[in-house]
């Protein structure tokens, strides 16, 4: 598949897998209807994927190990809790992501990794 059409892909994926945690875990709150806007964020959260999960999966190597894979979930749970951060820092998009607590942090984390899981399948 072209490069382009993949990111795009990618970017639709995510946007799709960011509106069903708003959707359907309370305490993830989207707080952006423009689809430019989220698709803007869609890619931010690839960019933030692309260079901070092989860091961090190198990081915490022996804990992903020792429990079978499912320390890829604290990884993903990670770079999900840096998203808002990261968001906060440009104008236009602060206060877009709002993740309340912890168990809306894990649950979220579920569906936008079964999202992209069934992106990357399509791939």
């Amino acid at each position: 598949m072209h490069w382009l059409a993949r990111l795009v892909l990618i970017i639709c994926g995510n946007v799709f897998a960011l509106w069903l945690a708003n959707t359907y875990v309370p305490g993830f709150v989207l707080n952006t209807t423009n689809w430019i806007a989220l698709a803007l964020i869609a890619f931010i959260f690839i960019v933030l994927n692309f260079l901070l999960k092989p860091l961090l999966t190198l990081a915490l190597g022996p804990i992903i190990i020792i429990t079978l894979g499912l320390g890829l979930i604290v990884v993903n749970m990670l770079i999900l809790w840096l998203l808002p951060l990261v968001l906060n820092s440009i104008d236009f998009l602060r206060g877009s992501i709002i993740i309340q607590d912890i168990p809306a942090l894990f649950l979220a984390t579920l569906i936008v990794s079964a999202v992209n899981f069934i992106i990357h399948l399509a791939n």
